[in-house]
């Protein structure tokens, strides 16, 4: 009960700043997913687990197959719903990210921008992120850097068992951009 209370919380967060989450966050976002993308190919399936208003399908979209974004934020996810129709690729879905609705094995590359400090037992979201990935995948995750000191941050990354073949901890950015290559 604890656990799903945490998470309402932040939903509810979410649902009530919905409207101004763009002009609070987008440069902010923009700046992770220029980190994260920095040397990455993105192809095939692409899953973007906390997608909010869905900033991160104008980077993506163009490049993938498909484009999955996930948010347990209804509100979030209805702004992300219009900007999705500019794209013929993307679908949004509300889900819980310990809790993805998807089979294993299906996405080329995963992102979760922002998102593991809002949940409470980030690891076993890490562990479902995982599960979701193809085995040769990228999996791109950030931790808030007044959330997470750099060791902690690397040891949830190996308490999920992943290993990120890049951290960027550059002085603009707020967080930490871990890329992930599994059996790469």
């Amino acid at each position: 009960m604890k656990k799903w209370n945490h998470k309402h919380s932040v939903k509810h967060r979410y649902d009530v700043t919905a409207d101004i989450y763009d002009s609070r966050y987008a440069e902010e976002q923009e700046a992770k997913y220029k980190a994260a993308l920095e040397g990455l190919k993105v192809t095939g399936a692409v899953l973007d687990v906390g997608c909010g208003t869905g900033l991160l399908f104008n980077q993506v979209a163009a490049q993938a197959d498909t484009c999955a974004g996930v948010d347990i934020s209804m509100k979030l996810l209805l702004k992300a719903k219009e900007r999705a129709k500019t794209f013929h690729n993307v679908h949004v879905i509300q889900a819980d990210a310990d809790y993805l609705p998807f089979q294993s094995n299906c996405f080329n590359v995963v992102f979760a921008i922002t998102v593991l400090q809002n949940m409470p037992k980030p690891a076993e979201t890490l562990t479902e992120l995982k599960r979701a990935a193809k085995h040769n995948c990228a999996i791109v995750v950030t931790g808030l850097k007044k959330a997470f000191s750099l060791e902690a941050f690397e040891a949830l990354l190996r308490q999920a068992g992943l290993h990120a073949v890049s951290i960027k901890a550059d002085e603009a950015l707020k967080c930490y951009v871990a890329v992930i290559l599994e059996n790469l």
